[in-house]
């Protein structure tokens, strides 16, 4: 660790690592394998590139976006580290010239998509080559389960077998409990050590909101945020290009992102949110995976996404830098028939369509609950919270019914029908309906049987889904979406406690009360805004002569510190946090004069 350690400070400008960080490089340095699950921005790349390092040679990472290889390198190299992207978007001469460096141990890391990985030649080229270590990054993909299944992801078993000896690691931020099993299993990991660092993202506000015009709602949720970056996620092209133009209208810098664009326009435009200021990106899922801007302020959702794995991923993409960020959400039914009908009309086999399925009706279920939205956020993926404080339910709670005797005969009855069957069915039992299938099973002699009449279909839909966002009942998409019941379910049952749910009415309210509005700068005080200005205008025009975004300069925290703290020498520079060797030496004396000018005139 003394390496690792040395490595964190000269190169990284690190003094000490975050939670969870030393014990898995420690783990990986050792050539052992490992499954990592952290948050985003908790710093699962130092997890993979300090091992690199450290190691004997070249870090071969997996990444599904040459975008994010891009991003990656170029910070990479900011810090002086030898690396580079093997890709289509390179010409012959560049990818050989690449392949020779590595074979003379000139590189310390190289960034491939796995469909590159897994050609032939390829793989021919890396048995030959030094190689320290394999990471497999957005690990989700590898796994049917997960919400961005990949079938190039799958075939990543072939590293167990071509090379057995050399440490793999596989890291995501967005992973269930299937999607973690299947991801061990799949890369042949179980001969080494899964590290869980939770899920919670507690400088995150999360609201959802019934959709009621819900341009308008967006506008009224960010312009708390003018002069700030956010990220505005539609459901389809037409309503993506009207979004834009609606906001470009009423004064906002803001560009649309979808896959109709030409790659010419996409690359633009997502270059222009990277690099500047103040640009709001409205886009379909096309746009984001693996996006490190730190300094985006708010995400907001128009329509419902596909499932809360790809809700956590895409407001994920707020606050990386740990300050106050905020999610909004405007929901409506008629999103929840457009995502089952992009799931029918796709091409994957009946099982995935049922586990898609499954995952909307969990996706309801938070949007339906009455409790803290945290809390059910981090029981999705096996976490554990206390109501926070900082979501619209906790902050406005809704309006509810005592759902105890409700949630006491749903729970009953999928125990007494033998924990295998789906929502649908349990549902016709306890309405009393006469069918067939009941009629075998002999359900309909079961005391619960017409138990439930008092509700309608649409009520015990939505009763179901609360019982499943709390955690008292689970679906297991590996066996043909059947409800089980959790220990916490067991537990229930026993005590008898109260539980209050959310009333269904056909649409969720969120409640009348505006969300208590976050500043941007009140997680940090005491640095002189003129100086952060001065600063930030600096690192605009280095980031411009580079041809990088600024903030792989350096992260705006780093230069409120610079504010705060307004070193005077390169000795009291290199203590901010960020400030590694290569950019004391690069930006050191850059920021310095700006810093001593500043000074001169205060």
């Amino acid at each position: 660790m003394t390496a690792a350690l040395q490595i964190l400070k000269d190169t990284y400008g690190y003094s000490t690592f975050r939670t969870g960080q030393s014990e898995i490089v420690d783990h990986v340095i050792a050539g052992k394998h490992a499954f990592v699950l952290m948050p985003t921005g908790s710093g699962k790349s130092l997890c993979y590139q300090i091992p690199a390092l450290c190691r004997e040679g070249v870090g071969v990472i997996i990444s599904p976006l040459i975008a994010l290889m891009k991003n990656q390198v170029d910070a990479l190299l900011q810090l002086g580290v030898r690396a580079v992207a093997i890709n289509s978007s390179m010409t012959a001469s560049e990818v050989y010239e690449a392949k020779q460096k590595i074979r003379n141990r000139e590189l310390d890391m190289v960034y491939v998509a796995p469909e590159r990985l897994l050609m032939e030649d390829f793989l021919g080229f890396l048995a030959e080559a030094p190689i320290s270590l394999f990471a497999i990054d957005e690990a989700h993909c590898v796994s049917q389960w997960g919400h961005d299944f990949r079938p190039h992801y799958a075939q990543l078993s072939i590293l167990a077998e071509k090379f057995p000896d050399i440490p793999r690691i596989a890291l995501t931020a967005t992973a269930d409990m299937p999607t973690r099993r299947d991801i061990v299993e799949r890369l042949a990991l179980g001969g080494g050590r899964t590290f869980i660092h939770g899920f919670d993202r507690p400088n995150i506000r999360y609201t959802i909101s019934v959709k009621d015009n819900p341009k308008q709602q967006i506008l009224n949720f960010i312009e708390k945020y003018k002069g700030e970056s956010g990220i505005v996620y539609c459901l389809s092209r037409n309503q993506t290009d009207e979004m834009a133009s609606w906001l470009k209208e009423r004064g906002y810098n803001a560009l649309p992102y979808h896959a109709g664009l030409d790659a010419v326009t996409r690359a633009k435009n997502q270059e222009s949110f990277l690099a500047e200021e103040a640009v709001i990106m409205v886009a379909t899922i096309a746009f984001g995976m693996g996006i490190d801007k730190p300094d985006v302020r708010f995400v907001a959702h128009m329509s419902i996404p596909r499932n809360i794995e790809a809700y956590y991923q895409e407001t994920g993409r707020a606050g990386r830098d740990g300050m106050p960020a905020e999610a909004l959400m405007v929901y409506g039914m008629q999103d929840a028939a457009m995502q089952r009908s992009f799931i029918e009309n796709s091409n994957a086999p009946e099982s995935q369509k049922r586990i898609e399925h499954q995952k909307i009706n969990a996706l309801l279920g938070l949007c339906e609950a009455a409790s803290c939205r945290r809390q059910i956020l981090l029981e999705y993926f096996g976490d554990k919270s206390q109501p926070c404080g900082n979501c619209d339910t906790c902050l406005n709670p809704p309006l509810t019914f005592d759902g105890t005797i409700a949630a006491q005969k749903a729970i009953s009855a999928v125990y007494r029908t033998g924990q295998r069957f789906g929502v649908s069915y349990i549902i016709d039992v306890l309405a009393g309906k006469t069918s067939e299938r009941i009629q075998q099973f002999r359900h309909d002699a079961l005391n619960v049987f017409g138990a439930g009449t008092e509700f309608s279909k649409q009520e015990w839909q939505s009763i179901f889904r609360q019982l499943v966002a709390e955690n008292l009942l689970q679906v297991d998409i590996t066996e043909h979406g059947g409800l089980k019941i959790t220990p916490q379910g067991q537990e229930f049952l026993k005590e008898k406690r109260t539980l209050a749910l959310r009333k269904y009415t056909g649409k969720i309210k969120s409640g009348s009360k505006e969300p208590v509005r976050i500043s941007a700068d009140n997680s940090e005080s005491g640095y002189n805004k003129d100086l952060f200005a001065a600063l930030k205008d600096r690192r605009l025009q280095i980031s411009k002569a580079a041809n990088v975004p600024p903030y792989i300069i350096f992260h705006d925290k780093a230069l409120r510190e610079m504010a705060m703290k307004k070193p005077a020498t390169l000795e009291a520079f290199s203590a901010i946090s960020g400030v590694g060797e290569n950019k004391l030496q690069r930006y050191g004396q850059v920021f310095l004069e700006v810093i001593l000018e500043f000074g001169s005139q205060e």
